[in-house]
């Protein structure tokens, strides 16, 4: 096992990490925001979605960089 293997599965890790803590916050900001003001839980949910969206793509570019890294 050489180096570049082990940085992409820390990469990987990190990645995961990073989003599985994004996401979390996302979410949490979105229950808080429904508990406070119930009446706009619809438009609260569509840009939860679209924050989990951009949360996820973001380990998604890391793990693919990171193999293209491992592959040179």
């Amino acid at each position: 096992m050489d180096v570049a293997t082990i940085g992409v599965g820390l990469t990987a890790a990190g990645a995961a990490l990073g989003a599985g803590i994004g996401n979390g916050l996302v979410i949490n900001a979105m229950i808080e925001g429904t508990a406070q003001n119930p009446e706009i839980e619809g438009k609260l949910r569509s840009n939860m979605f679209i924050g989990v969206g951009l949360v996820e793509a973001v380990p998604i570019i890391a793990i693919a960089i990171a193999f293209m890294l491992l592959n040179k």
